[in-house]
């Protein structure tokens, strides 16, 4: 197998795990928005209904 086809392969393969982790990083900041009836159109989906 060709050398640089190997060193190719490893870099493509660090280059998707660094990505991985830095997007992970990046989203962990972001804070999530409180569930509402306001915001959210499925809110009491799952909330007993008197029929």
């Amino acid at each position: 197998m060709n050398i640089w086809l190997v060193i190719g392969i490893i870099v493509l393969i660090l280059g998707f795990i660094i990505g991985n982790i830095l997007l992970l990083q990046q989203t962990s900041k972001n804070k999530l928005p409180k569930v509402t009836k306001d915001n959210n159109a499925s809110y009491d989906r799952f909330e007993d209904k008197d029929d």
